[in-house]
Formats: C-alpha cells, structure tokens, sequence
C-alpha cells in the first residue's frame, strides 16, 4: 500500500505542474487579468486552431489524472489502517 501511495503522490506532483504550465499556455481571452497587464493587443501569431484545441484537450486529460490521482489518495487515507 505504501508503494501505491507514493506513486499516487508522484503522480500528483507531475500532473500539478504539468497542469499549470498548460494552463499557462492557453491563450487569453480577454476581460480579465491578461487584458489589465497588457496582454489586451490580440495577435493571430500565438497559435492556430488545430494547436489550441489540441492543448485543451491535453489539459483536459491531465486534469482528470489529476482528479483521479487526488481521490484514489483520499480513500486510500480514508480506509487505510494504521
């Protein structure tokens, strides 16, 4: 069980960064932060369309790793013995 449970930590710390960077890579959309620090100026040259859905779908995969990775922690504290 503790092997399990540092894999799924593993898990969870790749999948965080990983998911941050990805986040951070999505272009903005404008009318929040992006717009106040002068990422307002749209531009075509970021990405096109077939990349930006291709890093959603990216993102989407990982961030359901990571929900998974965080739930199988969660029952595994909830119903482990100690």
């Amino acid at each position: 069980m503790l092997i399990l449970k540092i894999a799924l930590i593993v898990i969870l710390v790749i999948t965080s960064l990983l998911l941050t960077l990805f986040i951070l890579l999505h272009k903005g959309r404008g009318g929040g932060l992006s717009d106040m620090f002068g990422g307002g100026v749209t531009s075509s040259l970021g990405s096109s369309g077939v990349a930006e859905r291709n890093l959603n779908r990216i993102t989407i995969v990982v961030s359901l790793i990571w929900v998974v990775s965080i739930i199988a922690l969660g029952l595994i504290a909830r119903f482990s013995v100690v």
